[in-house]
């Protein structure tokens, strides 16, 4: 298992010429050491990792390692829809010191059962590190099954599983089905208690990209059983979850972090600025919370 507790869907940022802001990536990940982050997910979809080129993909995932420098671990984002190209980020990632890798569902294509076996098989053969699958049907339009993630549970370095359909059934029959060492972790924010509730390890957060401490807290409690502590503050922070999705991610979370100083840098297209209304419920929120003054 690569980590239990709260993994955080790191943001790129990304200066105003729209380059990535290594400066801003120091200062995000020393945020994350100093706050309890469990670990790094590096370039993956709140990264923006579809908008940027091979290179950049890979120095920021090596930026990230080299800043982290072990503490923590660090994760990539090396998931694609074309399994040649996934399994080439995949060796690049592993060369350059990640941990690990995160595998989302190939989208678009709609690959078969057979398909989605072989693709994610190919990739984690390629290299030697532990992968987590990563199944987001409402992107990709691709689920993958229970009875398949158990198959692919089978091989030696899948290892874990993003669980971001919202279906707490489908939670309920992946640890019904899994190894109790087969990691299955919150895709979704807004029900990492009951998710942890049913044999979760832990959440790959992007609420964390703004409140850390709070997500490692709740998944901590979590972990030593305290579920009042977990409820209450999964539903104390829900507005805030609820308001950091009010656009498609990673939109407002990059708002969010605007609003408390922390750079997260603008967006690249086809991805744009938060609109004003989004701006006015993040900043009320954050304010009821009692994260930003009046």
């Amino acid at each position: 298992m690569l980590f239990q507790g709260s993994g955080v869907a790191l943001v790129t940022p990304f200066t105003e010429q729209g380059e990535i802001d290594y400066p801003g990536f120091d200062k995000l990940i020393d945020f994350h050491l100093s706050h309890k982050t469990d670990a790094i997910i590096s370039m993956g979809t709140t990264g923006e990792a579809s908008t940027t080129s091979d290179p950049e993909h890979i120095e920021a995932i090596a930026y990230t390692v080299k800043k982290v420098a072990g503490k923590i671990p660090v994760i990539a984002g090396t998931g694609i829809n074309h399994t040649d190209h996934a399994i080439s980020l995949s060796r690049q990632a592993e060369a350059v010191g990640a941990d690990g890798l995160l595998l989302v569902t190939p989208y678009y294509n709609k690959a078969t059962k057979r398909g989605l076996y072989e693709h994610f098989k190919n990739i984690a053969e390629s290299v030697n590190i532990p992968s987590i699958l990563y199944n987001v049907p409402s992107r990709t339009a691709v689920d993958i099954p229970a009875n398949l993630v158990k198959e692919l549970a089978e091989i030696k370095n899948i290892v874990g599983i993003k669980d971001a359909t919202g279906n707490l059934s489908y939670t309920i029959s992946l640890r019904h089905e899994l190894p109790k060492d087969f990691a299955i972790y919150s895709g979704n924010d807004d029900v990492v208690v009951p998710l942890m509730s049913v044999g979760g390890n832990g959440v790959i957060s992007v609420l964390a990209n703004v409140l850390p401490e709070e997500t490692h807290n709740m998944v901590a409690a979590c972990l030593n059983n305290d579920y009042e502590t977990a409820a209450e503050i999964q539903t104390r922070l829900y507005p805030l979850i609820k308001a950091i999705f009010h656009e498609v991610n990673p939109v407002p979370v990059k708002a969010a972090m605007e609003l408390l100083g922390l750079p997260g840098g603008g967006l690249r297209l086809p991805l744009t600025k938060a609109e004003p209304e989004t701006y006015e419920l993040l900043k009320k929120t954050l304010i009821d919370l009692g994260y930003l003054k009046a």
